[in-house]
């Protein structure tokens, strides 16, 4: 889970916003406790210096106390603070429990692939972990919002995974000395370039031959984060299907997840040597667009996009 300007923030910088005073005052409490739900997750497989084993542990015991709050039993134990706000939102918007459960099955292959060394061979396999990471959320928040058609949930997918994946890029220099490795394989040998040159810390030598590296691995990232804007532009439509303060929430996600590309772009995407991040210089700006995501001209009289 990533970065998102201009929502409330709680411990962590993420990508989806969390309760911010956009979102409707009565479904707060849900998102707060989905939030919870996830991020104590994300401690869980991430934080601290347990082993994978112990995690992967920990993860199936969280399992276990979600399934004990799908089925309608009081929140007990250390998790009580977790499980009982997310059983009554469970009980009050009936939210789906395979969206809860995809969460951790991908904090579960997080922690089985970094243990492992796991790197993935294309950009499909990792929007098939973006399946599990990240689109979850988003459709977890349209039940709460009464958006359930298929159009809504396929943008809602899209937008999640450009998300995931704008933080991917952008996290290059945190994420490859933790041992996760995002960069596709086939991206890398479509460059030329081993992921062994992502770890350079310093300049290198001002000869032909890195100079030319560095060049492939700027192309690569720059193609990674093409990919990533134009999945987030297909989604972006969602935000005119999204009713009231919830889609002026949403605009901001999506200017959000574009102005960190912005950021990327403007690092020249060296994003393995510096993390571009946003401050609150960019919250004009951010306004700004979100304000002017207007339709398009339909190309005919029964379709209208972003």
């Amino acid at each position: 889970m990533a970065n998102a300007p201009l929502s409330a923030q709680v411990a962590h910088y993420e990508n989806f916003p969390v309760a911010s005073v956009l979102c409707p005052r009565h479904l707060r409490p849900a998102i707060v406790a989905i939030y919870h739900f996830a991020r104590t997750a994300d401690d869980i497989a991430d934080e601290g210096d347990a082993s994978a084993q112990q995690r992967l542990a920990e993860l199936a015991a969280y399992r276990a106390a979600l399934n004990a709050c799908l089925s309608g039993n009081p929140a007990q134990g250390r998790w009580a603070g977790v499980f009982g706000p997310l059983g009554q939102a469970v009980a009050q918007h009936t939210l789906p429990a395979q969206r809860l459960h995809d969460l951790l099955s991908a904090f579960e292959q997080d922690v089985r692939h970094t243990a492992s060394g796991h790197r993935y061979a294309h950009t499909a396999e990792l929007l098939d972990y973006c399946r599990l990471s990240a689109n979850p959320v988003g459709r977890l928040l349209l039940h709460l919002y009464g958006v359930h058609d298929a159009v809504s949930l396929q943008q809602s997918d899209q937008i999640c995974s450009a998300l995931q994946l704008i933080n991917f890029w952008q996290d290059i220099s945190v994420d490859l000395p933790r041992g996760r490795v995002y960069l596709p394989s086939d991206s890398l040998q479509r460059h030329g370039v081993q992921l062994s040159d992502f770890f350079s810390d310093g300049v290198p030598p001002a000869t032909t031959a890195s100079q030319s590296r560095r060049n492939a691995q700027q192309a690569l990232v720059a193609e990674l984060c093409a990919h990533a804007r134009g999945l987030m532009h297909m989604g972006a439509p969602l935000v005119h299907r999204v009713p009231g303060r919830a889609g002026w929430e949403l605009r901001l996600v999506v200017q959000g997840g574009l102005r960190i590309l912005d950021a990327i772009a403007a690092a020249e995407h060296r994003t393995w040597q510096t993390r571009p991040t946003l401050s609150k210089a960019d919250v004009p700006r951010l306004l700004w667009r979100a304000l002017w995501m207007q339709p398009r001209p339909a190309t005919d009289k029964t379709k209208k996009t972003v």
